[in-house]
């Protein structure tokens, strides 16, 4: 009987150290995992006069993300060009104004934003200087616009509604690049 062990070969060898290297080596880093969630954001209402209210709802995580990044979604952008509040609408916290106008880009994979401004930048490509990708604490109220809210704004702009939207939160690991 022929011992495995002395066959003397290269693919032996090769063999021999492919299994040293898959018992000592430490696993490697992933740049997006798909199975890592990315928050989004939904269209609320809609104004008479070309304004539009993004929003969280139920389905919304702004923690921890709610949509796995293995999705296809559009991406939420917004230009802030320093709009007034138009008339009927009433900032508050929980529903801001973004002074500007916000758009949605063609669907994109959520693994495909590895990080904050590959998102700005794909808002950008679409709509030009200026543009990049919405956050959860765009709205602003108060004297002067001067406060940052949360949980929704109002902009001018159109974006599908029942689409979910990728939507950026600077200040939790609910991104697709998290």
């Amino acid at each position: 009987m022929r011992n495995p062990l002395r066959r003397g070969t290269a693919a032996a060898a090769v063999a021999a150290s492919l299994t040293f290297l898959t018992l000592t080596a430490a696993p490697a880093q992933a740049a997006v995992s798909a199975d890592h969630a990315g928050m989004t954001w939904t269209v609320a209402a809609k104004g008479a006069d070309g304004t539009v209210r993004v929003s969280s709802d139920a389905v919304t995580n702004p923690y921890q993300g709610d949509t796995p990044a293995s999705a296809t979604l559009s991406v939420l952008c917004l230009r802030i060009t320093g709009a007034a509040v138009p008339t009927g609408v009433t900032p508050d916290f929980y529903a801001g104004w973004a002074r500007g106008t916000v758009a949605a880009t063609p669907p994109v994979r959520g693994t495909t934003l590895t990080s904050r401004a590959v998102a700005d930048n794909l808002c950008v490509q679409y709509y030009g200087a200026g543009w990049r990708m919405a956050e959860f604490h765009d709205g602003r109220y108060g004297p002067g616009l001067e406060s940052s809210g949360g949980w929704s704004f109002w902009a001018y702009g159109y974006v599908p509604e029942g689409a979910r939207l990728w939507t950026a939160v600077d200040d939790q690991i609910a991104n697709p690049w998290n």
